[in-house]
Parts: structure tokens; C-alpha cells; sequence
């Protein structure tokens, strides 16, 4: 098997800078569901439920967008065709989404149609989103691998701040941030547009620059046997493949299940955390509950610059550190800064916490894919990668089904006890990684290696 060759840095960015323009849809799409929805006349107490969509629709794309990669090749590559069919779906969608109240529709008419253009949406961003993952896998070597999701990591909290603070943008030079009612807002309807472009731009530049390796040689770098060719070839099913994962695949897994759970309950649940505990109100029509949303927007921010910045310090921790080390360093700064959340009083002072809160998403989105590609058969990547989105889906589908159950039941109603059960899930997950197996970390190897001279001696 010949040893991947180091990649500059350049094109360690070349691999993953189209995740920006996908991340910027998906902020804007985050940001946004609750707001077109209640516009286009939601019941304010359901809006959650519109959050389920999201996961459902990975759970069951990615792991199908990884099958069919892993036996694709056209001249584009094995993962890029399904970046281009997703990204120009999501931008057909993203430009049809926030008009769904302008087009003379009933009430019950627009409302199908927005579930039904987010539920496209959806689909596309994460047939786009999932070729990325896969690229780093498949053509970064293992010493650059952490450095390649690092960069991978970064350029997914850039978009998420540019998408984050579009509207915001667009408000301060003008544009009008109100709208008739069943009408979705000028600005949000321009930052969709403005995203779209992006997303578009962001693709051209991926297909220009990013060159897959033909079958040959792909196969010369990824070391396939000839057993591994012909298996390559059979049917596997998911239940098949979910039997022949290695330990790592399901050790990773469980961390990653604590990680989305505790995200998913911020995402939600912030808002009204952060105005009942800081601003004393439940009223969602109160000037006070509106200024806690609005500070949310900005502590939202906040996580995801620190996490963009962070990112770029993990590849030199874990040479010192270990990938293990490294990630269970990150959920727990993550686990500190929800829990402090009760015992802050000033709403100032939670731009600490969210420190510690983007420490942790840096590391989700870099440090479990660093450890599990070096375990996983090169000639399954994609389906494996797919199959390993359920540990993201799955914790937020049961989050959004028992989440408003226990706020209402186990926490008396107060949302700021869901912060707090975010720090618990966080600090488990650091905990799990301990019990990870990361054979191919070359600082578990080169002290494996010390460990060994040294028993010679």
C-alpha cells in the first residue's frame, strides 16, 4: 500500500472549503425554521416539532449518499457528483422557502408547502454536506487527518456565523425586518438569496480545485486486497455492516450520542432558559423575552467564532495530547460551561460559558471523524460515514420527542435545568472517550513504539 502523500495546507482547505457555503445554508436554515413557521401561522407550542425534521432526513440520506459513493466514479469523482446534485437542489429550495407566505396560499396550503420545501431542503443539504466528511477519509493521510477535520471544522463555524448574522446585516443597512402578516420578512428572505449564491459559488469552487483519485489509484493508496474488492461488490445490508463494525465505530458512537443530545437541548431550549433564569419572564410577547432572544443570537455567535478559532489549535494538541486527550479536553470545558449556566445571574457574564461551550462543538465536529476514519475499511468509508450519522440524529429525534416531557415533568418548567442536563450529557461524553480505541493515533503509536525500545532495554 503506498503512503498517502502530505498535503499543504492549501489543499487540506481545497478538501473541505465547500462545507462553508453548505454550513451557511444550515445556519440559515436553523435560524430561521421556527421564525417562517410561526409567520406562516404555527402554533408557537409545536415549533419544536418542525426541529425533528432536520435529523429524520439524516438519518436516512447520509448513510444512502455514502452507499452509493462508495461505488460511484465519474469523471467528477466518487463524492463530488453528489455534492453538485445536493447543492443545486438546496438552492433551487432555499429560494422557494422563505416565500411560501407570498404566494396568495391559504394558511394550511402554505403551510404544507413550507414543510414540504424544508423537508427538500433537508435532503440536499445533507446529500452535500456528507461527500466532505468522506473527501478527508478518503485522501488525507493519518498524521494530517485531525489537521484536515480541524480545517474541516473551521470553515463549518465560519458559515455558521455568516449565516447567523445575515439577517442582522441586512437589518442594520435597511432592509426591512418586518412584514405583513403570512409574510416572511425582507431580510431573511435576502439572506437565503445571499446563501443561495454563496452555496453556489462555494460548489464551482470544490469541482475546480478538488481531484479525486481514479478507481486505480485510489485503491493503490487505500490498500485494497483483493477480497476487499470483491466485497466491495456484494450487498451488504446496514444490519450486516452494523455487525462487522469495529469497536471503535460504536465506542465513538456512544460519545457522539451524549455530544447531539446536550447540542440539540441548547439549540432549543436556550431561548427561554436564558429569559426565565436572567430575565425573569416566560412571556414570549415581552420586550424582556425578546431581548434575551436577542442576546442568545449574539452568545450563539459567540460559541461559533470560538469554536472557528479553536479549531485551528486542535491539530497542535493532539500531537501533544492524543486525539482521545484532545477531545475529552474539549466536552469537558463543553460540560463546565452549561452547568455554570445556573449559577450565572448576570447575562453578561454567559459569554464565559459559551468559551467553554465552543471549545466543545469544535471538537464534535473535528476530533470523533480523526479518530474513526483510521478504523474503518477504506472500501466502505462512505457507507460507514453514513451509517455513523445515526449517532447524531438519533440522540436530537429523542431529544425533540421526550425533551418538552421532561422540561415539563422533571423540571418543573424551568428550561434552565435542560442547560444543565446538556453539562451532564457533555461531561458522560468526555468521560466515553477514555474507553475509545485509537489504534492509529501517531501519538498512541510513537509511545507504543517508546513503550516498546524501552522493555527491550
Amino acid at each position: 500500500m503506498k503512503q498517502k502523500p502530505d498535503l499543504s495546507f492549501w489543499g487540506l482547505w481545497n478538501l473541505s472549503f465547500g462545507f462553508f457555503g453548505v454550513q451557511i445554508a444550515y445556519a440559515l436554515q436553523s435560524a430561521n425554521i421556527s421564525r417562517i413557521f410561526a409567520t406562516l401561522g404555527a402554533d408557537p407550542h409545536s415549533l419544536s416539532y418542525f426541529w425533528i425534521m432536520p435529523p429524520l432526513m439524516g438519518i436516512i440520506v447520509q448513510p444512502i449518499v455514502g452507499t452509493l459513493s462508495d461505488r460511484t466514479w465519474t469523471r467528477l469523482g466518487r463524492r463530488i457528483p453528489y455534492l453538485v446534485l445536493g447543492a443545486a437542489i438546496a438552492v433551487l429550495v432555499m429560494c422557494l422557502l422563505p416565500n411560501a407566505g407570498s404566494f396568495g396560499m391559504t394558511v394550511a396550503t402554505a403551510m404544507i408547502f413550507g414543510l414540504i420545501a424544508l423537508m427538500f431542503l433537508d435532503t440536499s443539504l445533507n446529500m452535500a454536506m456528507q461527500p466532505f466528511k468522506m473527501l478527508v477519509g478518503d485522501m488525507v493521510n493519518e498524521k494530517q487527518k485531525a489537521k484536515g477535520y480541524a480545517i474541516q471544522s473551521f470553515l463549518c463555524n465560519a458559515g455558521s456565523v455568516m449565516g447567523f448574522i445575515f439577517p442582522f446585516v441586512f437589518a442594520l443597512i435597511g432592509i426591512a425586518n418586518i412584514a405583513p402578516k403570512g409574510m416572511v420578512p425582507d431580510t431573511v428572505v435576502y439572506s437565503f438569496y445571499v446563501g443561495a449564491a454563496i452555496l453556489i459559488l462555494c460548489v464551482i469552487y470544490s469541482v475546480i480545485k478538488v481531484k479525486e483519485w481514479p478507481p486505480k489509484e485510489y485503491e493503490e493508496y487505500n490498500g485494497e486486497k483483493e477480497e476487499e474488492k470483491s466485497e466491495k461488490k456484494s450487498s451488504d445490508n446496514w444490519i450486516t455492516l452494523l455487525r462487522k463494525a469495529p469497536s471503535t465505530f460504536w465506542k465513538v458512537g456512544l460519545v457522539q450520542f451524549f455530544s447531539w443530545f446536550a447540542l440539540f437541548s441548547m439549540w432549543v431550549y436556550m431561548v427561554p432558559a436564558v429569559a426565565d433564569h436572567l430575565y425573569g419572564t416566560t412571556d414570549n410577547t415581552s420586550h424582556s423575552y425578546a431581548d434575551a432572544g436577542d442576546w442568545v443570537g449574539i452568545l450563539q455567535g459567540v460559541y461559533n467564532g470560538v469554536a472557528a478559532i479553536f479549531a485551528f489549535l486542535l491539530p497542535f494538541i493532539s500531537k501533544k495530547f492524543s486525539r482521545k486527550g484532545t477531545h475529552a479536553l474539549c466536552l469537558l470545558m463543553g460540560a463546565i460551561g452549561f452547568l455554570s449556566f445556573y449559577f450565572i445571574k448576570d447575562p453578561r457574564m454567559l459569554v464565559f460559558p459559551m468559551i467553554g461551550v465552543g471549545m466543545a462543538w469544535a471538537g464534535i465536529l473535528a476530533m470523533p471523524y480523526s479518530i474513526l476514519a483510521g478504523a474503518l475499511p477504506a472500501h466502505k468509508m462512505g457507507v460507514y460515514m453514513g451509517i455513523f450519522n445515526f449517532f447524531i440524529t438519533i440522540p436530537q429525534i429523542i431529544n425533540g420527542l421526550v425533551g418538552g416531557v421532561m422540561v415539563k415533568h422533571l423540571y418543573g418548567g424551568k428550561t434552565i435545568f435542560a442547560m444543565v442536563f446538556s453539562g451532564f450529557c457533555l461531561l458522560i461524553a468526555a468521560i466515553s472517550v477514555f474507553f475509545v480505541e485509537d489504534r492509529d493515533d501517531p501519538v498512541q503509536l510513537a509511545f507504543r513504539k517508546n513503550r516498546k525500545i524501552g522493555l527491550s532495554n
